[in-house]
């Protein structure tokens, strides 16, 4: 059941913690690039559309085939990175998102725009197996839950600093087109420290490597997880959870703007408030998973209460500033939710099937954003602007079925495989 990671029985544990720290903040540092790069052009909206003259959904397609690309190379990546290893695709990744934002930056239109968000996407692309499996072999079993929260906190803190970073350089230059450059030096830079340290990313030689247990093999045909109903709802969780982010990243911004009559560069905030309270969610829901056995009972009531909150900014009653509070405040029970949906997933996966499994579900995370946006985006342009926190409230209620269903599978397998009592 537990084969995501599964550590060997005698896997050593002398890996000195500065080696270890080492690797899980190299990883951590690329896992918040690929999560930045994922809003490149989100937090620029405004001024695109006050130059170009988009609709937002026009601006929500460019989202789309950043995460249509990404979803189709995600599927693939597990193989590449088996077979070539996983840091020469990490430095591939980090290219390409420099190529991404001088592309973008250098835009004469909408046609340069696509371009830019699709090799942004071939660059996010192969993140999940890349780290994941640099940390499976590089990392000591002790620290390992340390560095899967480190891994998703990353993410959070890039898709924090991203829009700041870009919306505040925007602002400041009054250009768009410098924070697009800036964000490619910015992607060189991470690069540059990847390559100078690339020998605590090295997953070709390492002296651990956490495999399933002696005399555990797997002699299934490779595609034979696919036949599992608990990938596909596992699949499923991802891809609604991921709508509802979709809508909070891409439109709350605007959504607060056109409700509480809030200006743009305070709403960009909502962004970052909403982040950094799933960063701190997931500290804490890190120390839950230890203690709670039916993990979709955290999973379920954490994002209920998020969904309520989002309602709550959707009826427009509250006063603007509290709106921004509050919308930014339901990113705090998604993020306790996360490790929990980590965990869960992980006992849901068969055994051998790590890169293909993690490659197939995190895939639901490609399609919602690739499906989401331009909807989302389509519902602001009629003017439905409360749409934005209704939509993604009823998402995320939707995502909390998907769970229950996961725990439920899980459970039974337990039973099925627990010794019967003498």
């Amino acid at each position: 059941m537990d084969c995501m990671n599964t550590p060997s029985i005698d896997a050593p544990s002398a890996i000195p913690l500065r080696q270890d720290a080492r690797t899980i903040s190299l990883v951590g540092l690329a896992h918040g690039s690929s999560h930045f790069f994922h809003l490149l052009l989100p937090p620029l909206f405004p001024w695109l559309i006050e130059e170009f003259g988009f609709s937002y959904s026009e601006l929500g397609l460019l989202v789309t085939v950043f995460f249509v690309v990404s979803g189709v190379g995600q599927a693939l990546a597990g193989f590449v990175v088996d077979r070539v290893g996983a840091r020469p695709v990490l430095f591939f990744a980090l290219a390409s998102f420099a190529i991404a934002g001088l592309v973008a930056g250098s835009s004469g239109g909408y046609a340069g725009l696509v371009v830019a968000s699709a090799f942004a996407g071939l660059g996010n692309a192969p993140f999940h197996p890349v780290d994941f499996t640099i940390l499976n072999k590089r990392v000591s079993q002790a620290r390992l839950g340390h560095a899967f929260s480190v891994h998703g906190i990353s993410g959070n803190l890039g898709w924090a600093v991203a829009p700041l970073f870009m919306a505040g350089i925007a602002t400041a230059t009054g250009s768009w087109r410098m924070a697009c450059l800036s964000s490619a030096l910015l992607a060189l830079a991470v690069l540059a420290v990847m390559v100078w340290q690339r020998e605590a990313l090295n997953d070709k030689f390492s002296a651990l490597e956490h495999q399933a247990p002696v005399g555990t093999t797997n002699t299934a045909h490779p595609m034979a997880f696919l036949r599992l109903p608990s990938i596909w709802l596992c699949f499923s969780f991802f891809f609604w959870s991921t709508c509802a982010l979709s809508a909070i990243q891409s439109f709350a911004s605007p959504a607060l703007k056109q409700m509480y009559g809030l200006p743009i560069s305070l709403t960009a905030f909502v962004v970052t408030g909403y982040m950094l309270c799933g960063a701190v969610g997931m500290v804490i829901g890190g120390f839950l998973v230890g203690r709670v056995v039916r993990l979709e009972k955290i999973i379920s009531v954490c994002l209920t209460a998020a969904s309520a909150l989002l309602v709550l900014v959707g009826t427009g009653w509250l006063p603007g500033m509290a709106a921004l509070v509050v919308a930014a405040l339901a990113g705090f029970g998604t993020g306790i939710a996360s490790p929990s949906r980590d965990m869960l997933i992980k006992r849901a996966a068969p055994p051998g099937a790590t890169g293909r499994v993690y490659g197939t579900v995190y895939s639901g995370l490609d399609l919602g954003f690739s499906m989401a946006t331009p909807m989302f985006g389509m519902l602001l342009d009629r003017g439905l602007t409360e749409a934005v926190f209704y939509g993604s409230a009823a998402t995320l209620m939707l995502s909390v079925g998907s769970a229950a269903l996961v725990g439920v599978g899980v459970a039974a397998q337990f039973r099925r495989t627990a010794p019967a009592p003498t």
